[in-house]
């Protein structure tokens, strides 16, 4: 694993413990941090190690680690800045979008075009991978997967969750889910109170399709999550490619609480009203930007 994704892996770790609160001592558990990072524990076990060789978490007696009092007291931001590897990702998206890059390729055509080595490559397809845009392709090269490149699509995109993600709140098999969207407020929060102004566009497009999709999953209907999902693989690389308003980003982030916390008081009927609201105005927010 090189020492970029490392590093990323490192700070996508301490963002979720500032994000979850974790207190000192709280275990870290490779699986969950797994999971939870779309990676295998290899990668997770090497930051955690990391990590600990900068004093921010501490081993277990039994194994493993334990958040560190340094963890606390250190931004995500200090780990990892925007490195080479992100560049050449979002040049991959950039390129993917205008029609530069064929649907498939191979990653001596990669590492030529981009002038970086096969360690690099691996580590850029990896995440890319983990987030659904590529796929390798049986015995060699890889494949774009289906992405969304028009703005008419995208508008549609908008018009289609406008009508469904409210619709979601009220479906007659809505549960709350209550441990789920408190653990997104924590994150929009952390977002709120000054983390927007550092983490990067793919970590804010992470964050609220985490809680939307967390809404949609509470609805008990498959087809509406599974929807949804869909189509936040697709416009992924579009949401990349507009460039990132922190103060309307900011703005989303304090209405995503209010949302939350209309659904944790139960207040179903405001709850649909406000996830309407919210959705137009960030479509139309999204069409100016166009």
């Amino acid at each position: 694993m090189s020492q970029t994704l490392q590093s990323q892996l490192a700070a996508d770790i301490l963002h979720r413990i500032n994000v979850q609160s974790m207190p000192v001592g709280a275990r870290l558990s490779e699986r969950s941090l797994a999971e939870a990072l779309r990676v295998s524990r290899s990668p997770v076990r090497t930051a955690l190690r990391q990590l600990a060789g900068q004093a921010l978490i501490d081993p277990h007696p039994d194994g493993g680690f334990v958040v560190g009092q340094g963890a606390l007291q250190v931004k995500p931001a200090a780990l990892a800045g925007e490195s080479a590897d992100e560049a050449i990702y979002l040049r991959i998206a950039q390129e993917r979008l205008d029609g530069q890059l064929p649907n498939r390729v191979s990653e001596n055509e990669l590492m030529r075009r981009y002038d970086i080595t096969r360690s690099q490559l691996a580590d850029i397809l990896r995440r890319i991978s983990n987030e659904g845009w590529m796929e390798r392709l049986p015995g060699h090269g890889w494949a774009f997967t289906e992405a969304m490149t028009s703005s008419v699509a995208y508008a549609q995109s908008y018009r289609y969750r406008i009508l469904v993600e409210p619709a979601a709140i009220l479906e007659p098999g809505f549960i709350v889910d209550d441990a789920g969207l408190r653990q997104c407020r924590q994150e929009q929060e952390a977002l709120a109170n000054g983390e927007i102004n550092n983490v990067s566009p793919a970590q804010i497009f992470d964050a609220n399709t985490r809680l939307h999709e967390t809404i949609a999953a509470c609805s008990g209907n498959t087809f509406i999550l599974d929807s949804l999902r869909r189509i936040n693989r697709i416009r992924r690389l579009m949401e990349y490619r507009k460039a990132v308003d922190r103060q309307q980003a900011l703005r989303r982030c304090h209405e995503h609480l209010v949302l939350i916390d209309l659904l944790l008081a139960g207040k179903l009927d405001e709850a649909s009203t406000m996830m309407g609201t919210h959705l137009r105005d960030a479509a139309r927010e999204k069409k100016a930007e166009a």
